[in-house]
C-alpha cells in the first residue's frame, strides 16, 4: 500500500500522521478494546470488564497469551505503565489530554488492572479504543524526553497481528505476519506480509495501481473516475476523521489581531475548494466539528467580501490600487507554508481568494518534518499553515486537535491562548459521558469566535483498491480497520 509520506514515527504516543496511527493501532500493536461498526466498545486484549456501582473505575480482565514481539508476555503492567506515559507532560504527547479524566490505573495481577476516573461514566471512554500499547520492559529505562530519538521510533517492537521487518527511511516499511498472534483476539493476518511504500506523486500512485505494483492507494479525488472505469480496481470513499485548516501563527503581526484572523478565514471560498480541489470528496467546514458523529459543527463558514474587507480596515488595512496597506504604508504580505504535492490546488485557491482581498500570500512548499518542527517550535517562525489534521472518535474528534502539554495539536502549532478556550476544555475533558457532546461544542463554539484556525473542510478517503483484495472494510474508524482480516487472490 502506497503512503503519501515516510511514516512519521513507529512509537503510538507520539505520533499524529492519519496512516502511522492506523498502523500502530490495527497491525502493529493493541489497543485495550475496540469499536465495532457502531462504535461501540468490544472486547480486543481486554476480554470483559466490570464497573463498580459508581461507575467511576473499571476492572479490565486481560488476555494471557498475548506477547510482544520479541517474545516477552504482554501484561497489565504494560496497561499501566502506556498510561502513566502518556499522561506525563514530560513526554509531550498529544494524547495526553485525553487521559486527564483517569486519576489512577492499579495493577492488580498480570491479567487485571483496574483503572479509576475523576467523574462517573456513562460508557467506556472510546479512547481506551484508540490508544496503543507500548512495551514497558523497552522503555522504563528510556527517559520520556529522549523517546522521540528512541530507535524504537524507527524499529518499534509490537505486540499486534503484524510484526516489524525493517525500514528503508524516506522509501519504505514492511511487516510480517505475527504467527502467534492470540486466536481470541482475531488469530494471526491472512496476509504473509504489508508493505507501505512511500509515494508522494499521484499520477504515479494510480500507475501503481493499474500495474498492480500497488494494492492499496490514497488517489487524487480528480482521478477517482479513472479508478471507477478500470475494472481491476475499486473505489473506496469511506467518511474520514481528518479536516484541513489554516493554522494561524497568533504570536506575531499580522494574526495577532483577531480581526485580520477572521477575515482571512471569510475570504475564502470552501465550497469551490471542496469542488475545484478535491472533487467533492469532502464537507466545506463550519467549525471543528465533522459530520457523521452525534455533534457535529454548524453550516460551513460561507465566503463574505464585504465582511472580510470592513474587518481588515477595522484592523488598520486599507484597500489601495495595489493592494492591502497600512495606514503607515505597509503592504499586507503572508507566507502560506505547507508540504504540498501534485498541483497544490488547495494552496492556489486560498492564493486566489486572498489576492481578490488585495493580500499577497506567497506559497512556500517544505518537508514534513521540516514542517512540523516549524509549527512544534516554542517560537513560531511562520505566517500561517496548510495542514490536515486528524482526529479520533474519542472526545468527539477533537481529542487530536486540543490535546497536549498545552492545548495540543492544531492549538499549540498556533501559539493561541485564552483563558475563556482553556476553561472550556478544561470542562469538557473532565465532562462524563452523557454530557460530553455540549462541553466539546462549546468548545467549537469558543473557537469560532476566537479564530486562531480556519476550518476549510472535513475529509472523505479516496482510496483506490485492488479488487484481489477481499475482505476490506473502510468506514469511520479508518481504513486499515479490518487489515488483519484482508486476503489477496490473483485476478483471472
Amino acid at each position: 500500500m502506497a503512503s503519501g509520506t515516510d511514516l512519521e514515527s513507529g512509537n503510538p504516543l507520539l505520533t499524529v500522521h492519519p496512516l502511522s496511527r492506523q498502523l500502530q493501532r490495527y497491525a502493529l500493536f493493541v489497543t485495550l478494546v475496540r469499536l465495532d461498526t457502531h462504535l461501540q466498545p468490544i472486547p480486543y486484549f481486554a476480554q470483559s470488564w466490570t464497573w463498580d456501582a459508581a461507575r467511576t473505575s473499571v476492572t479490565f480482565e486481560l488476555v494471557p497469551d498475548l506477547y510482544w514481539h520479541d517474545g516477552v508476555i504482554t501484561t497489565a503492567r504494560d496497561v499501566a505503565f502506556t498510561m502513566a506515559s502518556v499522561r506525563d507532560l514530560a513526554l509531550g504527547s498529544s494524547r495526553a489530554g485525553d487521559f486527564q479524566m483517569v486519576t489512577a490505573v492499579e495493577v492488580l495481577s498480570p491479567t487485571r488492572v483496574r483503572i479509576q476516573f475523576r467523574e462517573a461514566q456513562g460508557s467506556l471512554p472510546s479512547v481506551l479504543a484508540e490508544l496503543p500499547l507500548v512495551p514497558e520492559h523497552l522503555l522504563d529505562t528510556v527517559p520520556l524526553a529522549r523517546w522521540r530519538g528512541h530507535a524504537f521510533s524507527t524499529a518499534p517492537l509490537g505486540n499486534g497481528p503484524f510484526r516489524f521487518v525493517d525500514r528503508t527511511a524516506g522509501r519504505r516499511w514492511r511487516f510480517a505476519r505475527n504467527a502467534r498472534f492470540p486466536a481470541t483476539m482475531g488469530g494471526p493476518p491472512k496476509l504473509e506480509q504489508l508493505v507501505v511504500a512511500v509515494v508522494d506523486e499521484a499520477a504515479t500512485k494510480f500507475a501503481g495501481l493499474v500495474s498492480g505494483e500497488l494494492d492499496v492507494a490514497g488517489v487524487s479525488p480528480t482521478m477517482a473516475s479513472l479508478v471507477r472505469r478500470d475494472a481491476t480496481l475499486a473505489l473506496e470513499t469511506p467518511p474520514a476523521l481528518f479536516t484541513t485548516i489554516l493554522a494561524f501563527n497568533t504570536t506575531r503581526a499580522p494574526f495577532n489581531d483577531e480581526r485580520v484572523r477572521r477575515a482571512v478565514s471569510v475570504a475564502i471560498d470552501r465550497k469551490r475548494i471542496v469542488q475545484a480541489a478535491v472533487a467533492g470528496f469532502a464537507t466545506p467546514a463550519g467549525g471543528a466539528l465533522p459530520p457523521g458523529l452525534t455533534v457535529s459543527s454548524p453550516a460551513a463558514v460561507a465566503k463574505d467580501s464585504v465582511t472580510a474587507d470592513r474587518l481588515l480596515d477595522e484592523a488598520g488595512w486599507r484597500r489601495g490600487s495595489d493592494g492591502m496597506r497600512s495606514r503607515d504604508g505597509r503592504s499586507l504580505q503572508m507566507t502560506l507554508l505547507t508540504v504540498g504535492s501534485g498541483d497544490q490546488a488547495v494552496e492556489q485557491l486560498v492564493q486566489a481568494d486572498l489576492r481578490e482581498r488585495g493580500v499577497q500570500l506567497e506559497i512556500r512548499v517544505v518537508e514534513l518534518a521540516t514542517f512540523l518542527s516549524t509549527l512544534r517550535a516554542p517560537q513560531k517562525q511562520y505566517d500561517l499553515a496548510l495542514t490536515g489534521v486528524p482526529g479520533d472518535i474519542a472526545l468527539g474528534h477533537l481529542s487530536a486537535m486540543f490535546s497536549g502539554s498545552q492545548r495540543g495539536g492544531a492549538l499549540d502549532y498556533t501559539g493561541f491562548h485564552s483563558p475563556t478556550l482553556d476553561s472550556a476544555l478544561a470542562r469538557a475533558r473532565r465532562a462524563p459521558s452523557r454530557e460530553a457532546d455540549a462541553a466539546w461544542r462549546t468548545v467549537d463554539e469558543n473557537l469560532a469566535e476566537s479564530t486562531p484556525v480556519a476550518w476549510l473542510y472535513h475529509a472523505r478517503g479516496v482510496q483506490g483498491r485492488s479488487r484481489r483484495l477481499e475482505n476490506v472494510v473502510m468506514d469511520l474508524r479508518g481504513e486499515l480497520v479490518t487489515v488483519s482480516q484482508w486476503t489477496r487472490r490473483e485476478l483471472p
